[in-house]
């Protein structure tokens, strides 16, 4: 019998496998953040740099102003204003600190316990935004207003002659004090409180709670045990949210205040549009933002967390 033997295939040559250009690729993401950078250093860091430079100036608005390297304006600026420095970082705790007594509950309240209500009240959280920061600080003048109901309120119950006597309050009166001052920023500010919190109490397992009881464990013990520490991101977040931009606040001073409540945001703003020490105002900015970034990293540090909300 007669095998029948198969040709064998015709030779191909070997053709080199075509690898994807990598090069291409290699660019992408810096070309996705090209608009993000110049974007920082048009609008962040050259108005820094120039600011910057304003800071070490001297001469007059008529003359114009020359680099001097003049850097005793911040020592002279810092010795006459350290008040209005003290008072801005003591008014922003106070109101960090209400912001988070108020906010915590409830934030608690949206994430665990809202259930159909959620969404509205994270509605009425956020309502405030809808209007001008301006407006919301304007209608604490009203509900503040010398005789009005929660000036009246607060006299029945004597809370006004607790707040004169430690300061916060003049006799009968709410506006034009420390305590309206606070009330404003506490009001403007919450928000930015309310929501980190809530984003981080609502990462949490629902199941962490359920083991806890399942092991004797008390609310109150469950809550200081695993809710508030899991929390601590939010609270974090919310306390630098708010302290951040109320340390740096002049609005609610100048509207709510008197010249006894001048914040150092005031007295920037008054050396910038009205009195033209430009740089007196730079040195101001530049100290305050050396301040806070001190304040803020210290702050960190201690909290012994780095996952931010």
């Amino acid at each position: 019998m007669s095998t029948l033997t198969e040709a064998p295939p015709p030779f191909a040559p070997d053709v080199p496998e075509t690898k994807p250009s990598r090069k291409r690729g290699r660019w992408t993401p810096y070309w996705l953040l090209l608009p993000g950078i110049l974007w920082l250093v048009v609008f962040f860091a050259l108005p820094m740099i120039y600011q910057a430079s304003t800071s070490i100036q001297t001469g007059s608005l008529e003359n114009g102003y020359k680099v001097t390297w003049h850097f005793a304006t911040y020592w002279d600026a810092l010795s006459e204003y350290w008040p209005q420095f003290v008072r801005s970082v003591f008014y922003a705790a106070a109101a960090t600190i209400l912001c988070l007594l108020l906010g915590y509950p409830l934030a608690y309240l949206i994430a665990f316990r809202a259930g159909r209500w959620r969404n509205l009240i994270m509605i009425l959280v956020i309502a405030p935004f809808f209007t001008s920061f301006l407006i919301r600080t304007l209608a604490w003048k009203t509900i503040l207003a010398d005789g009005g109901p929660v000036v009246g309120a607060l006299n029945s119950l004597h809370v006004l002659d607790v707040t004169s006597w430690l300061g916060w309050t003049s006799g009968d009166r709410v506006l034009a004090t420390p305590l309206a001052v606070v009330c404003g920023l506490t009001y403007n500010f919450l928000p930015f409180m309310i929501l980190p919190l809530y984003t981080s109490l609502e990462r949490i397992d629902g199941r962490l709670h359920e083991a806890a009881g399942d092991l004797y464990a008390k609310p109150f013990t469950t809550f200081r045990k695993v809710t508030f520490p899991l929390s601590m991101p939010g609270v974090v977040s919310g306390t630098l949210l708010t302290f951040i931009p109320a340390a740096g606040d002049y609005v609610n001073a100048e509207l709510l205040g008197s010249t006894d409540t001048r914040m150092i945001g005031n007295v920037i703003q008054t050396q910038f549009l009205r009195v033209l020490d430009y740089p007196t105002a730079a040195a101001l900015s530049f100290i305050l933002m050396a301040a806070i970034l001190f304040m803020v990293t210290f702050y960190i540090r201690k909290s012994g967390t780095e996952d931010l909300v």
